[in-house]
């Protein structure tokens, strides 16, 4: 069983940055799935952010130029750099992994962007 833990989010004007992290509690390097998701309120269903399947790198169209999700397989943690950062991208932030497909979820970190 591997657990995953986020950090990084907080509070944050727009047009700035942050960087999340999500550090696992054992060796990732068998996971062929990483991913960031985000869950934005009420109504609104966990959708991807970025992920890493099988070598291949993917971001939704609306963080694509802004957000680069990358991994670190010596310190088992993944990252997700967020630049330019806009008020609709507030959510929740949940890392996901597993060896075929998203087996394990992270709690989550807030990122709130308001002025």
């Amino acid at each position: 069983q591997v657990q995953l833990v986020e950090s990084g989010g907080g509070l944050v004007q727009p047009g700035g940055s942050l960087r999340l992290s999500c550090a696992a509690s054992g060796s990732i390097s068998t996971f062929n799935a990483m991913g960031w998701y985000r869950h934005q309120g009420p109504g609104k269903e966990r959708e991807l952010v970025a992920s890493v399947t099988f070598g291949h790198t993917n971001y939704a169209t609306s963080v694509a130029g802004r957000f680069t999700i990358s991994i670190d397989s010596a310190k088992n943690t993944v990252y997700l750099q967020m630049n330019s950062l806009k008020p609709e991208d507030t959510a929740v932030y949940y890392c996901g992994g597993g060896q075929y497909g998203i087996k394990y979820w992270g709690k989550g970190t807030l990122v709130t962007v308001s002025s």
